[in-house]
C-alpha cells in the first residue's frame, strides 16, 4: 500500500516550504496567496534504517525503501466549502488522502503575509476546520436525499444503516464537531462510512511551523495548538519548515546531520513527520530479502500474512499457501535465510499470522 498525505492549511503558512523539503519534487514558494494554484504531488522514501542493514548483509542488484506520496494543496481560505479561492478543486484533491497534514504558522515574520493579519494558529485551525465540516455536512446531507430513499423501500440492510450512520456525522457536524469525532465500534459500520470519503473523518497531525529558535522547544503558539487540541485523536509536530528545507540542499549526510543536532535535534523533521505519520495510520514495515532486491512493504498494524502478501501482489493473496517468517534480529545476527532455517529460526505461518513489523517474509501461494 501508498500512503498519501495531503498538506492543508491557509495561505503562507508554509506548506509548500514544508512540502519542498519532504518531497523529491519543488513546489513554488513564494508571499502571496493562492502561489500554489494546482496541486503539488511528489513523493520520499519512508527512513528505516533497517533496511539499509539488509541491504548491506545480502548486497542485492537494488534496493526499494518505502515511499510517502505528498499532495500540496493551495492554501484554503474563509469560505472554501462555498468555491471561496478555487476552494472546491483544492478541496476534492483533500478527499484522495489517507490523512491530513494540517499546517499552522507558530511564527511572527512581519515580512510573510498572514491573510487575518496577525498570527493566531489556533483561530486558522478553527478556519480551516470549519470550512472542511461545512463540505462534509454538504456532502453527508446530499447523500442522506439518496440514500434515505433507499432506505425506506426496504430490502438493503447496508442502507438503512448508513442512513444511522450519517445521521450521527450530521450530528456532529452541525455542533461543530468534525467527523472523526464520531466512533463507530462495528467493522461493517467503519467500511460504510469510509466509502463516503468525508474530509473531517480523515486522521490529522498538526504541523505547527515554527521560527529557527523554537525548532527543539516550540513556542507559545505551539503550547496554544496543543491545549486547543488535547482531546482530539491527532498527532502534533513541531517543525522549522524553512531550516528543514535549508538542510535538505546539503548534498552530504554527515553535513546535515551536524546542522540537525546543532539545533539541538536528534532528526530530521522529515523522519520525525513521516515516523508520526505511520503512527497516526496505525502502519507498520516487513521486508522481503534476497540477492535481487531488498524492499520495504508498508500494512497496517494488525493484518495477517494474506493481506501482507496482497500488498505484492493481489495473486499472493488469493492463492496464499503459507509465509516463511524470519524475525529481523535473527536474520542480522545469522547474516542470511539459510542460516536462520539451519537454526531453526524461520517459522512456517498460516492465513491466522498477525505480521509484525520488521518480520522478513517470503510468500508461498498458488493461483
Amino acid at each position: 500500500m501508498s500512503l498519501k498525505c495531503g498538506i492543508v492549511g491557509l495561505p503562507n503558512v508554509g506548506k509548500s516550504t514544508l512540502f519542498n523539503c519532504i518531497s523529491s519534487s519543488r513546489a513554488q514558494s513564494a508571499n502571496f496567496p493562492f502561489c500554489t494554484i494546482e496541486p503539488n504531488i511528489g513523493s520520499t522514501n519512508v527512513p528505516d534504517e533497517r533496511l539499509n542493514v539488509l541491504s548491506d548483509i545480502c548486497k542485492p542488484l537494488r534496493t526499494i525503501p518505502a515511499t510517502v506520496e505528498i499532495v500540496d494543496i493551495a492554501g484554503l481560505v474563509k469560505g472554501a466549502s462555498k468555491g471561496e479561492g478555487l476552494g472546491n478543486q483544492f478541496l476534492a484533491n483533500i478527499r484522495e488522502t489517507d490523512a491530513i497534514l494540517h499546517v499552522l504558522r507558530c511564527f511572527d515574520d512581519p515580512n510573510i503575509i498572514h491573510v487575518d493579519g496577525e498570527v493566531d494558529p489556533v483561530r486558522d485551525k478553527d478556519v480551516i476546520d470549519m470550512e472542511l465540516q461545512l463540505k462534509d455536512l454538504e456532502t453527508v446531507e446530499n447523500r442522506l436525499v439518496k440514500i434515505e430513499k433507499q432506505a425506506k423501500m426496504g430490502g438493503d440492510k447496508n442502507a438503512k444503516r448508513l442512513v444511522d450512520i450519517l445521521y450521527m456525522y450530521k450530528e456532529a457536524l452541525l455542533s461543530g464537531k468534525s467527523c472523526r469525532s464520531v466512533v463507530l465500534d462495528n467493522e461493517e459500520d467503519r467500511k460504510l462510512a469510509k466509502e463516503l470519503f468525508l474530509i473531517t473523518d480523515k486522521p490529522v497531525m498538526y504541523v505547527c511551523n515554527v521560527d529557527e529558535a523554537s525548532a527543539a522547544t516550540g513556542n507559545k503558539y505551539v503550547d496554544a495548538v496543543r491545549e486547543a487540541v488535547k482531546d482530539e485523536n491527532a498527532e502534533i509536530l513541531v517543525i522549522a519548515a524553512k531550516m528543514e528545507s535549508d538542510i535538505a540542499e546539503l548534498e552530504d549526510y554527515d553535513e546535515r546531520q551536524m546542522f540537525i543536532e546543532e539545533m539541538g535535534l536528534k532528526e530530521s523533521g522529515v523522519v520525525r513527520l513521516i515516523q508520526s505519520a505511520y503512527n497516526l495510520l496505525n502502519l507498520q514495515t516487513y521486508f522481503t530479502a534476497g540477492a535481487d532486491e531488498c524492499r520495504a512493504w508498508t500494512i497496517r498494524k494488525g493484518d495477517k500474512a494474506p493481506k501482507a502478501a496482497g500488498v505484492i501482489h493481489s495473486d499472493f493473496e488469493k492463492g496464499f499457501i503459507r509465509a516463511e517468517v524470519i524475525k529481523y534480529e535473527d536474520f542480522v545476527s545469522l547474516k542470511s535465510e539459510a542460516a536462520c532455517r539451519a537454526a531453526g529460526k524461520m517459522g512456517v505461518e498460516g492465513k491466522d499470522y498477525v505480521v509484525q513489523d520488521g518480520d522478513i517474509m517470503h510468500f508461498l501461494f498458488n493461483v
